[in-house]
């Protein structure tokens, strides 16, 4: 199990946030929300919601929140039927993920995208350059995907169960270690 941090570690360390994962946690866990205009805002209210207990919770220095820029990557060039099976985004999911960077930008958090690519991939990204530069990463989110990522110098934290996820939960959930969960 992964042991307590101390705040010297945990100012070492870098939390890369999977911010879709947290939109669409928000956007079914509270029932529909509107402003007076008629904006629809349960996600918007919900995922900051997880922002600020997150922020409370752990004293977390070092934050991004990492955002898919679009639901068409590179993936879809190699393989055309990438997630042709995902059902549609909500329509009033749509104009809350705007309002959703904004939310995160007002914290003074950074709000990471690139275009043709998932978070997933540049979480990957930033956590590889993180552990190469001698920091440590805890990877937000509940995407079992991500688990393959776990390695010395980074790790996982679930914000819905409030556990971490080192090598050792990854092998008592798939009997496999983290580089191999990408087989199961």
């Amino acid at each position: 199990r992964a042991a307590p941090m101390n705040q010297h570690d945990r100012d070492n360390e870098i939390f890369l946030i999977d911010g879709s994962g947290f939109i669409f946690r928000a956007y079914h866990a509270l029932p529909p929300l509107n402003r007076p205009d008629g904006t629809p805002v349960n996600a918007v209210l919900g995922f900051t919601n997880m922002l600020v207990k997150l922020l409370n919770d752990m004293n977390v220095p070092n934050i991004a929140v990492i955002f898919g820029a679009s639901r068409k990557n590179y993936r879809n060039d190699i393989y055309a039927e990438y997630k042709a099976n995902r059902t549609e985004t909500p329509e009033d999911l749509i104009p809350q993920f705007a309002l959703i960077r904004e939310a995160t930008e007002a914290f003074s958090i950074p709000a990471i995208e690139l275009d043709g690519y998932e978070a997933d991939d540049l979480i990957a990204t930033y956590a590889r350059l993180a552990t190469e530069a001698g920091r440590s990463v805890a990877i937000v989110s509940s995407d079992k995907d991500l688990m393959q990522l776990i390695r010395p110098g980074v790790r996982m934290y679930d914000p819905m169960k409030y556990k971490d996820i080192g090598e050792a939960e990854v092998m008592e959930k798939f009997g496999v270690p983290p580089s191999k969960v990408v087989d199961v």
